[in-house]
């Protein structure tokens, strides 16, 4: 199956996942840069039994600012992957953080 199939299908209507035609759209990215992002293993979809990929919408929430970042600071997806996994664990460390003040 060739990579225009995969970007055609739908998932089904009560899903909550989205297909990469609708993700592409949401970001900004390019098909190549999505696929370079599963290829890394950065986002890993699920799939159909036809092999379409499925993305949650946590995979939408960090390829909005992988995006963001790369079209902001003019780095490449590969960069703004490990930007973007950085302020993830800020946030978790920050939030770590606040759990302890509350026991102290």
């Amino acid at each position: 199956m060739d990579i225009k199939e995969r970007t055609e299908a739908q998932p089904p209507s009560s899903s909550k996942r989205l297909v990469i035609t609708q993700v592409m759209e949401m970001t900004g990215l390019k098909e190549a840069v999505v696929l370079e992002l599963i290829s890394m293993e950065w986002v890993r979809p699920g799939t159909t039994g036809d092999g379409h990929y499925l993305f949650e919408t946590r995979d939408l929430y960090r390829m909005t600012k992988l995006s963001r970042l790369c079209k902001d600071l003019d780095v490449t997806p590969t960069g703004g992957s490990i930007i973007v996994d950085l302020l993830d664990r800020v946030e978790k460390l920050e939030s770590q953080i606040e759990e302890m003040k509350k026991l102290i």
